[in-house]
């Protein structure tokens, strides 16, 4: 077992702002994703790694691995390694000194408290103290990025976090089942009542003028209510580009997190 690898379930904007705080703090990273992600903010998601072989967030790169010498081969270059694996079966091979659930799904999907010397989860689905060794809170408000050590983070209210007055308009959502068909590009200005997508000749438009901040990608099959993509209200294209500090508030809670395990367990790194 390594004492500097993390093992992050998920690749997408949240867990790779995870990634990132970890990168940073000079770990060693493995992600892992499902065989066709479905992040809508992919310029700031390692998960665009199984689709294009690369992508650097914020100067640092995300590789796709196709086994464990390529994730050996990628993590000692420095950069963090992405494997296709849903089950996240890699981890009997890597025991990693750190798992992170950050699937996002809001219910546990298999995670176990003795994955790892220490494990965490993000958001509501888990229990601290039985499913994980710490949950994170992922709900903005003053308690965003907390790590909590017993009970559960607080449960999901289906509203999208208030982006300069607007919440549930800046979600882009699937209109019918089918197909998705992108017409505008992330980065790209947009008005109220523009066309964004079609999905099977249904358009998606936006309910607020902004900038295409998130996007699904091309050809990805979709079902009504979906999460398509969102826009952000400020005509900034660097947001585009930029983890939020949603995501580097909850990436620095996790590693507060393993700081205060190691601590209370005298763990070394």
């Amino acid at each position: 077992m390594s004492t500097d690898c993390v093992l992050i379930k998920g690749a997408g904007d949240l867990a790779s702002g995870v990634a990132y705080v970890f990168k940073k703090e000079g770990y060693r990273v493995l992600m892992t994703e499902i065989e066709r992600p479905t992040c809508v903010r992919r310029t700031v998601s390692f998960a665009e790694a199984v689709y294009e072989g690369k992508i650097c967030v914020q100067g640092i790169w995300g590789r796709l691995a196709k086994d464990m010498d390529e994730i050996t081969t990628i993590m000692d270059g420095g950069d963090i390694a992405v494997l296709v694996d849903p089950r996240c079966e890699v981890i009997g091979t890597l025991r990693p000194f750190i798992y992170i659930d950050a699937t996002m799904a809001k219910r546990n999907l298999g995670t176990k408290i003795d994955d790892a010397k220490i494990v965490i989860a993000l958001g509501p689905g888990f229990e601290a103290g039985k499913d994980a060794h710490a949950v994170i809170e992922t709900q903005r408000g003053p308690n965003l990025g907390e790590p909590i050590f017993s009970g559960m983070a607080a449960p999901n209210t289906g509203i999208p976090g208030n982006v300069l007055g607007y919440t549930i308009e800046r979600v882009l959502r699937a209109p019918v089942d089918g197909i998705f068909d992108a017409k505008l590009k992330i980065g790209d200005l947009v008005e109220r009542g523009e066309t964004v997508a079609v999905v099977n000749g249904s358009p998606v438009q936006a309910a607020i003028t902004g900038v295409v901040r998130g996007l699904l990608r091309n050809g990805l099959g979709v079902y009504k209510g979906m999460k398509v993509g969102d826009i952000h209200p400020a005509k900034d294209r660097e947001v585009c580009f930029t983890i939020t500090d949603k995501a580097m508030a909850i990436g620095y809670g996790a590693l507060k997190a393993v700081r205060a395990l190691q601590e209370k367990n005298q763990l070394c790194r």
